[in-house]
């Protein structure tokens, strides 16, 4: 195997010494740095961050990381839009928990390292079930059997407390057993490297499955169905096997939140946590692997930290992503993507004063908008509190005319000014797009 075949023409030795009988093909350098800083980041984070809120933050972003990635398996490689996708990582949440629960009782002999192998397989079950039925069909049905699975699932994790818990859940215990080498999984440092190293080997394994032709011909399944048809392929198949394969990884990830937070409810199932999925994963950009990976990070933030800043988040996530599909619907990736491609052609230095000036003008337009957004608030919903409210260090008076009148001011001054920005970085824009497309074709004639 690997040799040519015998000849009856002799081959002069000049030649033989010159055949390459082995042929190996190079490394990809810039694909191992990108891993090993991915690994190194992994390793390191907790040592930057090394308060429990930091730690715990680091912990959900890895657990979200696994489950945006796993749904982008749906939706950015398989154009499978779906509204369920919490079903399969709370279902693997709830399988997780019972199990630790059977550990700590002594009926099942498993570490507590392997539990979230116990969550992956209960996600896979319950896509193997539910996946047959949901991938007979694509597109608009498609999404709508996901949404009413989702209703559905939800539903039954208030009836049947047996297995669910009801309102108040299941609980459970992870220091089961006596600690090996000293780990017992009690601090959170130790269930954060618990999750970094499943995170790091389902991201390489998601990675590694769309350089699979299967990963591959998914994605013609996603572009032209009818072609894969005709090609002998059968789509349904296609679609249900990664199915499959995403309710397995989403599964993992539900098995780290339970070991995470000792606790599964039945709002690891609902609808608010698919739409989360479905609004972060689309934010960080579906068409490229690492975009759910920003939108995972964008997400444990969102709801950790900026929550706490204002009661009024929600609107601001959705205005946010209201604006991410009307002026850039790839994505944080894409945006990312696309001045990679100016700067590799030095057009970069001419366009970031423009940048300053949109990101300085749209910084005065939000600070107007918001001081606006917070004083409604105040009005409408917090209105035993007081007549004032706080906003970026200054107070704000809901009932004083002036107070409505500058911030009003402030959000017009920052849209005239962020517009007149906006048409000369076009300008620039479309100028250095034709430059780059003149150089194209001068690199392709050459």
């Amino acid at each position: 195997m690997g040799l040519p075949a015998a000849s009856a023409t002799p081959i002069p030795a000049g030649k033989r010494k010159r055949q390459a009988y082995y042929e190996f093909r190079p490394w990809n350098v810039a694909r191992f740095v990108i891993w090993t800083a991915f690994a190194l980041v992994l390793l390191v984070a907790p040592l930057l961050f090394t308060s429990g809120l930091g730690i715990t933050i680091l912990s959900q972003i890895g657990i979200a990381i696994i489950a945006c990635l796993s749904y982008n398996m749906l939706l950015g490689q398989g154009g499978m839009l779906s509204f369920g996708h919490a079903v399969y990582t709370g279902l693997g949440t709830y399988c997780a928990i019972h199990a630790l629960n059977a550990v700590t009782r002594g009926q099942l002999g498993i570490p507590v390292s392997m539990l979230p192998l116990v969550g992956g397989l209960g996600g896979m079950a319950t896509a193997v079930v539910l996946g047959y039925v949901t991938t007979k069909k694509s597109g608009t049905p498609f999404a709508m059997i996901t949404l009413g699975i989702a209703e559905l699932i939800f539903a039954m994790s208030l009836m049947f407390s047996e297995f669910f818990g009801g309102e108040a859940g299941i609980s459970a215990n992870r220091v089961v057993g006596k600690p090996v080498l000293g780990i017992s999984f009690g601090p959170p440092i130790q269930v954060y490297y618990l999750i970094a190293f499943y995170t790091f080997a389902c991201v390489a394994a998601m990675y590694a499955f769309t350089r699979t032709p299967l990963g591959r011909i998914l994605n013609a399944v996603r572009d032209n169905p009818e072609r894969v048809e005709f090609i002998g392929y059968d789509t349904q198949r296609v679609r249900y096997i990664v199915f499959i394969l995403a309710g397995f990884f989403a599964g993992i990830s539900g098995g780290l939140a339970a070991l995470n937070f000792e606790i599964a409810t039945a709002e690891v199932v609902g609808p608010a946590r698919s739409g989360g999925y479905l609004l972060f994963t689309f934010l960080g950009g579906a068409t490229f692997f690492f975009g759910p990976i920003i939108g995972a990070v964008l997400m444990v933030l969102a709801f950790v930290l900026f929550s706490e800043f204002t009661k009024a988040w929600l609107l601001y996530l959705g205005l946010i992503f209201m604006f991410m599909v009307m002026y850039a619907p790839g994505g944080i990736a894409s945006l990312l993507m696309m001045n990679l491609r100016v700067a590799a052609f030095g057009r970069l230095r001419r366009l970031w004063v423009s940048y300053l000036a949109l990101g300085a003008t749209a910084l005065l337009v939000l600070v107007g908008a918001a001081a606006m957004i917070e004083m409604v608030y105040q009005l409408q919903l917090n209105v035993v509190l007081g007549d004032e409210v706080k906003f970026l260090g200054a107070t704000l008076h809901t009932k004083s005319v002036d107070t409505w009148f500058g911030a009003g001011f402030v959000l017009l001054t920052g849209l005239g000014l962020f517009e007149l920005t906006r048409r000369h970085f076009l300008r620039e824009w479309g100028e250095t797009q034709a430059f780059i497309e003149s150089e194209t074709k001068k690199r392709e004639t050459l």
